[in-house]
């Protein structure tokens, strides 16, 4: 995932991943590979207490997680280790959707980048 959002960054292009991503290690290693072709990285840390993302699971997951059901599953009994100091944090306990992706595309456009639609 890294190396091709590396490509689309070599290209122009602005590119968006979403990913649980708990290590540290491995989005520290994203950061690695763009600072090492001058390519701009960005992490947002979409931070949402655990408690608050047990309501909201819809497939019941993190109730299996707790019966044991499922085994290393990020926040019950595998670890997430929280970004040491992202670009931008978005409190999704306190903020709606949309003015998470309006948090979003504000720092977007605040780095300059002009953004086009379709």
């Amino acid at each position: 995932i890294s190396e091709v959002s590396k490509l689309f960054a070599d290209a122009g292009v602005v590119t968006l991943t979403s990913f649980i991503s708990p290590y540290r290690k491995d989005r520290d290693f994203c950061r690695e590979i763009h600072k090492a072709d001058g390519l701009e990285f960005c992490e947002i840390f979409v931070d949402t207490p655990l408690d608050v993302c047990e309501q909201r699971d819809p497939k019941g997951l993190y109730k299996k997680a707790r019966a044991g059901e499922i085994k290393g599953f990020t926040g019950i009994d595998d670890p997430y280790e929280a970004p040491a100091s992202p670009e931008l944090v978005l409190d999704t306990s306190k903020l709606s959707v949309e003015d998470s992706v309006v948090k979003c595309l504000e720092w977007i456009t605040g780095k300059g980048v002009e953004l086009k639609n379709g």
